[in-house]
């Protein structure tokens, strides 16, 4: 047998400063065109036409660019109605929305490990305020700031409690399941935060503005799904819903999140104990038992 390998035309390349074209691949089956290339620089312009057998073509070029051939970004604007928050009411900050796409049964992506983030504390802080990763990724919690912190989690996301540590320190754990953490300082009360592990490395959050967008997203079958940690579960699922995604630019209809079914419940500390009514940071440890 004798295969007809790929002819190449460069043009100002590589690092997106210019195109490929490439004619006649494995076995003569059809013909790509890449525009802007690569390292995430640029853009697939028309995919692969007529593909070689078993995708020996897509899987070559996607391991090359380091990323899903033909992938697509999703975009969107969520706004957060019937708020009591005056940040939302008067601002319009809808900020903190989790939106992330499940690819739909037998379409599964690989799973990625590795991965690494942060979730600041700084000025009795939590920043961001809600971080969303993939399952497995895991979580520094550097101590900027002049005193103790202890971060900890005992709702049913993921139990766990990096211990009290000092100023200029870090901690770190991994997460290994999916769900809604909801993160605390057993000696600040004020300090709190969400941690939103998705088993997809399809994912976002919204900015300000409401604005999102999910970048390299492999074409496909997906559910979208929704988390916001001020509206109820019903209202969430009520969003849910069915998209397929092709390559190019998908931009999905403004969504709506309720918060009237909202209510603030005061939490514990990690041993399940009211906090003390004055917080002395000087304290070695006031968020002991007594």
């Amino acid at each position: 047998m004798i295969w007809a390998w790929p002819t190449f035309f460069e043009d100002r390349l590589p690092y997106g400063r210019g195109s490929v074209f490439i004619d006649r691949l494995p076995y003569g089956r059809g013909s790509v065109f890449i525009d802007r290339l690569p390292h995430g620089r640029g853009s697939v312009g028309a995919c692969v036409r007529r593909w070689g057998t078993n995708g020996v073509v897509s899987a070559l070029l996607s391991a090359v660019l380091g990323t899903p051939l033909c992938a697509a970004s999703v975009m969107g604007r969520v706004e957060l109605t019937d708020s009591r928050i005056a940040s939302v009411r008067k601002s319009r900050d809808y900020s903190g929305v989790v939106v992330w796409l499940l690819p739909a049964a037998g379409n599964e992506t690989a799973r990625s490990g590795g991965k690494h983030a942060r979730l600041i504390q700084k000025d009795k802080t939590f920043t961001p305020h809600v971080l969303a990763i993939e399952t497995g990724t895991t979580v520094d919690f550097p101590n900027y700031d002049p005193i103790f912190h202890n971060a900890f989690s005992n709702f049913s996301g993921q139990l766990f409690d990096i211990g009290l540590y000092a100023p200029g320190s870090s901690r770190s754990f991994r997460f290994q399941r999916s769900g809604t953490v909801r993160i605390f300082c057993n000696i600040h009360p004020a300090m709190s935060a969400v941690i939103l592990v998705v088993d997809t490395p399809y994912f976002a959050v919204s900015r300000v503005d409401g604005a999102f967008e999910i970048a390299d997203v492999t074409p496909g079958e997906y559910q979208l799904k929704l988390f916001h940690e001020r509206a109820t579960e019903s209202a969430l699922q009520g969003l849910e819903r069915k998209v397929p995604v092709e390559p190019g630019n998908l931009t999905l209809p403004k969504m709506e999140i309720s918060e009237s079914g909202y209510l603030p419940a005061p939490h514990k500390n990690k041993y399940g104990k009211d906090y003390p009514k004055t917080v002395e940071d000087g304290a070695m440890y006031p968020g002991a038992p007594n």
